[in-house]
């Protein structure tokens, strides 16, 4: 297995604050593995053999419910440690991972998790602060699909989404990564029939721009609006 470069990591959180030297040692306790596109990087319920550093790509958390229902959780960035169970003292995977697009990660034992977050206390405070932003986004999710309009939901999603992974294009910003009219529906708690009619109507006023599993938010204020509901009574009219 080829090393890997120290300067692809050395700015990342988890590495921040080591020694050139400690960085190499914990590099080659890493294995580099190549997801391609639709892969599993590891699935629902399987032994928490490895925790992963995503180093290329956007990864697709899917979790399913007892009684077979989906629902995509979250989306994984370039530079997001992942699979820690070890940190929510797991013994086992809690969703399944999957390469939304070619992707790359570093895998680690999860044997070494207890050594190597006594020897690098940036390794434990990474993934303190992993697992904190994901149990607030979790409970920003039950909120919403507790009390605001779908348009809110989905606005709120498409925001999140292109803060996380956006890039600015001649439109607008668009979502860098494959995502379907099925997997808003499943952040969002509502049916694709339901985002396929809100999403139509935004791309007729031209809130949006749509395509195969491509997004591009072309009026983010206007979104912010509808996700804040100052402008969901209008839109539901528009889009009724």
């Amino acid at each position: 297995m080829a090393a890997v470069d120290r300067s692809l990591v050395a700015n990342l959180p988890m590495f921040a604050g080591l020694s050139p030297a400690e960085q190499d040692e914990l590099l080659r306790e890493a294995r580099s593995i190549r997801y391609p596109k639709d892969t599993a990087v590891f699935d629902q319920g399987a032994e928490a053999a490895r925790f992963f550093l995503l180093l290329h790509g956007h990864l697709r958390v899917e979790k399913t419910t007892s009684q077979g229902q989906q629902s995509v959780v979250r989306y994984v960035s370039a530079g997001e440690l992942f699979g820690v169970a070890q940190a929510m003292n797991l013994t086992h995977y809690p969703a399944t991972a999957v390469a939304a697009v070619d992707s790359i990660a570093l895998a680690w034992p999860s044997s070494s998790w207890q050594r190597l977050i006594v020897k690098y206390p940036s390794l434990a405070a990474s993934a303190l602060q992993t697992v904190g932003s994901r149990l607030q986004d979790t409970q920003a999710r039950v909120m919403e699909i507790s009390n605001e309009q779908v348009e809110q939901r989905v606005a709120h999603a498409l925001l999140r989404l292109a803060k996380q992974a956006g890039r600015k294009v001649d439109t607008g910003v668009e979502i860098d990564f494959p995502i379907s009219r099925q997997d808003i529906a499943e952040m969002t708690g509502t049916t694709l029939h339901t985002v396929s009619r809100v999403l139509s109507a935004w791309e007729n006023e031209g809130l949006v721009e749509g395509g195969r599993q491509r997004i591009i938010l072309r009026d983010a204020h206007r979104l912010h609006a509808l996700a804040e509901g100052e402008e969901a009574i209008q839109s539901r009219k528009r889009s009724s």
